[in-house]
């Protein structure tokens, strides 16, 4: 009976752990995102987590967010420097969409 519950205490972890990667939106997937961010953990970037804790409550977050999306940059979460990305035409709207849901993360 104990060795029922630590496997599905098991697999129900293991779903949990998996859920996580299931929630990175198609468009991170498109835009490739993912190769440098994760929703819970520092990967090459920032997690998403900390980028919506970090702008929590700023007004302007979601306009400075664009930005810093946009034009790239380095210094803010370490010395690896983020690609600048078109903010033009079908990105540019992939781009809102994103930094809205990252936004959305905020605890």
């Amino acid at each position: 009976m104990k060795s029922i519950i630590v496997s599905m205490a098991v697999a129900g972890l293991m779903v949990a752990g998996s859920a996580m990667a299931t929630d990175m939106p198609e468009l991170a997937k498109k835009n490739n995102c993912t190769a440098c961010h994760a929703i819970d953990k520092k990967v090459v970037g920032p997690a998403w987590q900390d980028v919506a804790n970090k702008y929590k409550g700023q007004a302007d977050a979601a306009d400075k967010l664009l930005v810093k999306v946009s034009k790239g940059g380095s210094g803010n979460w370490g010395s690896m420097p983020m690609p600048a990305n078109d903010p033009t035409g079908a990105k540019a709207a992939d781009m809102k969409e994103l930094v809205k849901f990252i936004l959305g993360l905020a605890k």
